[in-house]
């Protein structure tokens, strides 16, 4: 079953200017219900408070959870939601330092990489979702797609903690981590697309996850 599957906005911010990133997170939200929200910097571009800021403030009217990448002292300034922590080695102390940080009310979230022990140390350290991603550098995507299908399915079958698939990149993929089990399914809308992109991408992998398919 995909039709509780919810989507999982991964916005990039800072590529082409704020006026451009206001342009196309309105685009997306128009194009299907997004429940989460992730905020990251485009490659090469660094988070700016100041301009970023009223991305948060449109998720929030909308009613979306929104996320900010690897900065809590940014989630902070910003009064967002939460903190998104991508996967790193240390993963289990980053997450413990965060959790100090930020205190119980925010949502932290954690890419565990394709390491149980770590999501399972996670999960008992009371991460509200635990990730499995693929790095970018990965030469053999569907080999490492498989993994992540494989983590989710263990996931979902032992843990209630809700499970997310981040790297997804086209439909085909999103159907696949969501049979496998994901409560959210990430939609990337990169620094460089068009308002008309962003929708393009959400609607394709809305369709996918969806019981009743969204026209692309």
């Amino acid at each position: 079953m995909t039709g509780n599957v919810q989507l999982f906005l991964v916005f990039e911010a800072g590529g082409a200017g704020s006026e451009a990133d206001a342009a196309r997170l309105q685009a997306a939200l128009k194009a299907s219900t997004i429940a989460s929200a992730l905020i990251r910097p485009a490659p090469g571009a660094a988070l700016n408070a100041a301009a970023i800021s009223p991305l948060v403030s449109v998720l929030q009217k909308h009613g979306i959870a929104a996320l900010v990448a690897d900065d809590a002292n940014l989630v902070k300034t910003l009064n967002a939601d939460g903190l998104h922590l991508t996967w790193s080695k240390d993963i289990v102390a980053r997450y413990t330092d965060a959790r100090r940080a930020l205190g119980t009310a925010a949502i932290i979230g954690a890419d565990a990489g394709r390491s149980r022990h770590d999501a399972m140390e996670l999960g008992e350290a009371n991460a509200d979702y635990i990730a499995f991603g693929i790095p970018p550098h990965v030469e053999d995507r569907a080999k490492a797609e498989h993994r992540q299908c494989d983590l989710i399915a263990w996931w979902s079958e032992i843990f209630e903690i809700p499970c997310t698939a981040f790297d997804v990149v086209d439909a085909g993929h999103a159907t696949a981590v969501s049979h496998a089990g994901a409560d959210f399914v990430t939609v990337l809308v990169s620094g460089h697309m068009t308002p008309d992109g962003a929708a393009a991408a959400i609607k394709a992998i809305a369709g996918a996850v969806s019981a009743d398919p969204v026209a692309a």
